[in-house]
């Protein structure tokens, strides 16, 4: 091995290693690796400075700061309102549908602000119907993740994977070219978390709701009581005086909303406002129609909406820069340099060949299955964007040491680095919905690990058919 692969590897193996320590920032580690390889020369300071300005980068700035334009709007608050006040009418179904136009703005905003926005209501709206949140908030964060796979831009790992294959001299993939792929994965994951995977927790969803009925036939019992209590108040008052320490805020007398009352939490949501919800929303669908048509490339307008946004004084220029979420871009662009180091000093290639002669008698077919396989074990432990780095150049020449086109590897990596589902902290909604809905760790492995080999067997049945070898 040379002075550079040495480096290299060292530095990958640093990297990993304080990620899955998980002590320090997951940004600042992958800055620390690219500035080390940089000192080192393993990398020249023109491949850093195409990290940072990658398209993958670029696009993902300016979703964000259009995505967070639409948040600010109240649109989406209003949409995911509009939504749950049907699901309140219809019942648990109604929750599910719910769920699944949740997985479905998936494929094109970020999905932590829709799971921030949808996650309280629904569990308010289960509470309010009696039923356990823990059957909803795990598939809601699910089908969410679920519904990146269905665009180009659908995460951030789709972008950064297609950025990393055209600096390997691979064709860039077209907005909905992977929609097939990952509608056939969602769909089937999606219906096993409707018949199997929400009655996984049967135990756990029971218990709640035995002890949520107790408590509410307790509420129901209080409220008769003070209702009894305030008729013969009113009695003895006929003229609606308060009685002294009494409160005239609610009809109970009560002088708080009530814990779980929907309306309290659409109160706290963002206010709709109807101008800034169409511009925005006008303009993510332009930058959609132009990206799909081919007009431009995807970072460039993505990165032209989000100026017009500040133009047209949708949102201001502070507002634009508290949307970037620069610990994503700069955690891509520092993983993206330690991916070139590896492409370049020729790990990537050294690593395949090695892989290749353990899987060769599998085939292609093979080969897609244990990449699979290694792409979804390492992103129950890193970060989506540091495992869709590591393994896409390890994919394109695994893919050319078979002499097979490398677009099904590549689709392959995509699903599987996006599949986190086993653990409570693979992906940043499920941090999210574990703490709401009070899950421990074993819930998410009971209903993950089932649901990360449904979509694997799915992803292995879709990709050879419409990226065939």
């Amino acid at each position: 091995m040379t002075f550079d692969q040495i480096a290299a590897l060292a530095v990958l193996v640093g990297v990993v290693g304080v990620l899955i320590h998980g002590k320090v920032r997951a940004d600042v580690v992958a800055l620390t690796g690219a500035a080390v390889l940089l000192l080192l020369g393993v990398v020249r300071p023109v491949e850093v400075q195409g990290a940072f300005a990658s398209p993958a980068v670029i696009a993902l700035a300016g979703l964000f700061v259009i995505a967070y334009a639409i948040e600010l709007s109240g649109l989406l608050g209003w949409l995911i309102r509009q939504a749950t006040q049907l699901a309140a009418r219809i019942g648990a179904r109604g929750i599910w549908i719910v769920i699944g136009l949740c997985g479905s703005v998936g494929g094109f905003l970020n999905n932590t602000p829709v799971v921030v926005l949808a996650a309280p209501v629904i569990r308010d709206v289960a509470q309010s119907l009696r039923l356990s949140p823990k059957r909803f908030l795990m598939p809601l964060s699910h089908v969410t993740v679920m519904g990146g796979l269905l665009t180009l831009i659908g995460t951030s790992t789709n972008l950064l994977v297609n950025d990393m294959a055209r600096n390997a001299g691979q064709p860039v993939f077209g907005l909905f070219e992977i929609t097939p792929v990952g509608f056939f994965i969602a769909v089937v994951g999606g219906l096993w978390l409707y018949f199997v995977g929400a009655r996984q927790l049967g135990r756990s969803v029971a218990r709640d709701e035995a002890e949520a009925a107790r408590l509410a036939e307790m509420e129901d019992a209080r409220r008769r009581t003070e209702a009894e209590a305030i008729s013969r108040r009113k009695r003895l008052l006929p003229f609606g005086l308060p009685h002294i320490g009494g409160s005239r805020n609610q009809a109970d007398g009560s002088g708080d909303a009530h814990l779980g009352d929907v309306e309290l939490y659409g109160a706290a949501d963002r206010p709709f406002r109807l101008r800034p919800a169409l511009i925005s929303l006008g303009i993510f669908v332009l930058v959609i129609i132009s990206a799909a048509l081919g007009w431009a490339p995807i970072a460039a307008s993505a990165f032209a909406g989000a100026v017009a946004l500040i133009l047209l004084r949708v949102i201001t220029p502070e507002e634009a820069y508290a949307g970037l979420r620069p610990e994503i871009l700069l955690l891509i662009a520092g993983m993206v340099v330690v991916g070139t180091a590896i492409e370049v000093t020729g790990l990537a290639s050294a690593g395949a060949e090695r892989l290749i002669g353990v899987i060769r008698p599998m085939g292609s077919l093979g080969a897609l299955i244990v990449l699979y396989g290694v792409t979804l074990f390492a992103t129950e432990l890193l970060s989506n964007a540091t495992v869709a780095v590591l393994i896409t150049p390890i994919a394109v020449a695994l893919a050319e040491s078979l002499g097979v086109d490398p677009r099904p590897f590549l689709v392959c990596v995509m699903m599987a680095a996006s599949a986190a589902f086993a653990t409570p902290f693979g992906y940043q909604t499920n941090v999210l919905v574990f703490n709401m809905g009070g899950y421990s760790y074993m819930d998410f492995v009971r209903v993950g690990l089932p649901l990360n080999l449904v979509t694997w067997v799915a992803a292995m049945l879709a990709i050879p058919i419409f990226f065939p070898f």
